[in-house]
């Protein structure tokens, strides 16, 4: 069944019930008025601040924009860019593009012009559709988009090279097209997240985005009374997959445009959520503004906080164990994927498996795994190798890329790039991404397990461990640290630290900086690499006679 009938179904069963609601708490601070004080403005001059849609409407949205497109030629099959910051026009607009057969493909919102322009060329997009923070890029590069035949705008004062999109849905019927699709049908193209590298065009059929909505409800059995807070990017799997959940049932979901601690328990307060997805950057700064007392828990109402799942990255165990302590009746999970398996759940710990916290957990509802050696033979239990999936969430391939999508994909596995290794009790434990692993002096270390280790430190927010060029050992591991905001931390406090780790996983040296991390929560290795890579070369050379 494609994807587009859930929101039909919802539409005609709950058509009048909020689906989306967006929250853009900047607004009030733009007008000096507390969260807590909106409720006493007129209606009329909230609207910047607080908008919602019911399901009828988001359905009449999709229906009006997937009829534009087919009145503009766009053909089954086509790719449609999005280019927006999350809105509540965002779902809609994917919808639509999915009603009308086209392939969705989201954008990075981050990515400068010349990489809107990769994207744009490498996935064939003949229309996008983008909002008022992309003007300029656009603008430097849409004379040379040879193969955009439609630029639609959405927002108020549109560039003369685009045409305004609400201006032009406002003519479009509200009734469904009938395009013939079906689960085989190609629904959408999502870029890796480009951390080794130029991103790649992934495309995934409507099959993938169905099992993402059964493997997110199986796991975290979300119903129509649950309200799940949306904060990352919607142009990447992990937001919205873990929405898919909800959107089955037939459950409101609540986009909060911003991610200070006080911004996200209010949005749990206020719009009383129960579902909750964290990157670990921000459940972090959660649990430091209470330590600090910078926000106080009882100024909020969250007693209908259920869940709080994790994800994108390895999660630290010293952070759930410190996030239990705060909020005792949380259930928490975390969740393994990638782009390439539609995003989280391919492997789960579980709410029941709490006591399993450092594990990624068991492979997913519908998912099978499989840890495999440099030959893809599988290995046995508590031996590290390659971590493969397989499932209806794989990818169909890498699109225009037949020798990269031949390296990860053999009879239907997913081969991640990512090491791991199995317990004996049959937890995967996530040890690190096969190109992060550091060989010093012939051992292998894994920067995952010394990360883990340095956050137990009370004065350390962040952490990542890089491999560094070394002219006797090959490469030796640097720590990149940045500390607490009011803590303070020496070299040689650090390396006293490390003495509780083995001898050839300490750390050989020690940087203090600010730990860059994607929109996604991953850390951006190859920048930390090439920043301080070059800075050691340079050096090393510097030292030669």
């Amino acid at each position: 069944m494609p994807i587009t009938k859930i929101l039909e179904k919802n539409a005609k069963l709950y058509r009048d019930d909020s689906a989306l609601v967006e929250i853009n708490p900047q607004e009030l601070e733009k007008r000096r008025t507390s969260w807590r004080e909106f409720s006493l403005i007129e209606p009329g001059n909230i609207d910047s601040f607080r908008s919602e849609i019911t399901w009828g409407e988001f359905d009449q949205k999709a229906n009006r924009l997937a009829n534009l497109l087919l009145a503009r030629g766009v053909r089954k099959g086509e790719k449609v860019g999005i280019l927006l910051m999350n809105c509540l026009e965002w779902l809609p607009i994917y919808f639509g593009v999915l009603k009308s057969g086209a392939i969705a493909v989201p954008l990075n919102f981050r990515y400068t012009a010349e990489e809107i322009k990769y994207c744009i060329e490498l996935a064939d997009i003949e229309t996008l559709i983008f909002g008022p923070a992309f003007i300029g890029r656009i603008e430097d590069i849409c004379d040379r988009l040879k193969k955009v035949k439609n630029f639609f705008y959405v927002g108020d004062d549109c560039p003369s090279f685009a045409e305004p999109y609400y201006n032009m849905v406002s003519y479009c019927s509200s009734k469904a097209p009938a395009i013939p699709l079906n689960d085989d049908d190609e629904a959408a193209i999502y870029f890796s997240s480009g951390t080794t590298g130029f991103p790649k065009a992934i495309i995934h059929a409507h099959r993938s985005l169905m099992h993402a909505c059964y493997v997110e409800q199986n796991h975290h059995s979300q119903t129509k009374d649950d309200v799940f807070l949306c904060i990352p990017p919607l142009y990447h799997t992990g937001a919205k997959m873990h929405w898919f959940g909800s959107f089955l049932v037939g459950g409101k979901a609540v986009l909060l445009r911003g991610i200070k601690p006080e911004w996200i328990l209010q949005a749990v307060s206020e719009e009383k959520c129960s579902v909750v997805w964290l990157l670990v950057p921000w459940a972090q700064d959660i649990l430091d503004a209470i330590e600090r007392g910078d926000v106080k828990l009882e100024d909020y109402d969250l007693s209908k906080w259920r869940l709080m799942h994790i994800g994108a990255q390895p999660v630290p165990p010293s952070l759930i164990k410190r996030w239990q302590t705060v909020f005792p009746n949380h259930q928490y999970d975390t969740n393994y994927g990638l782009s390439e398996s539609i995003g989280p759940g391919a492997v789960h710990l579980g709410v029941e498996n709490t006591d399993h916290v450092g594990a990624i957990g068991k492979a997913g509802f519908g998912w099978q795994t499989m840890i495999v050696d440099e030959n893809r033979q599988e290995v046995k239990r508590g031996e590290v190798g390659e971590l493969a999936v397989k499932g209806d969430g794989v990818m169909l391939r890498y699109y225009k890329d037949e020798k990269a999508t031949s390296e990860v994909l053999k009879d239907g596995w997913l081969f991640t790039g990512d090491m791991a290794k199995e317990s004996e009790d049959g937890f995967i434990y996530l040890v690190d991404r096969k190109k992060d692993v550091i060989i010093t002096g012939g051992e292998n270390l894994y920067p995952v397990q010394i990360e883990d280790f340095l956050r137990k430190h009370s004065a350390i927010k962040d952490v990542a461990v890089i491999g560094l060029p070394d002219p006797r050992l090959g490469e030796i591991a640097a720590a990149v640290i940045d500390i607490k905001e009011g803590a303070t931390l020496s070299e040689e406090e650090v390396n006293d630290f490390c003495l509780d780790l083995p001898r050839y996983q300490r750390p050989r040296k020690i940087i203090f900086a600010e730990v860059p991390r994607n929109p996604t929560g991953k850390i951006e290795k190859p920048r930390l690499r090439k920043l301080y890579g070059a800075d050691m070369l340079v050096a090393q050379q510097n030292e030669l006679p």
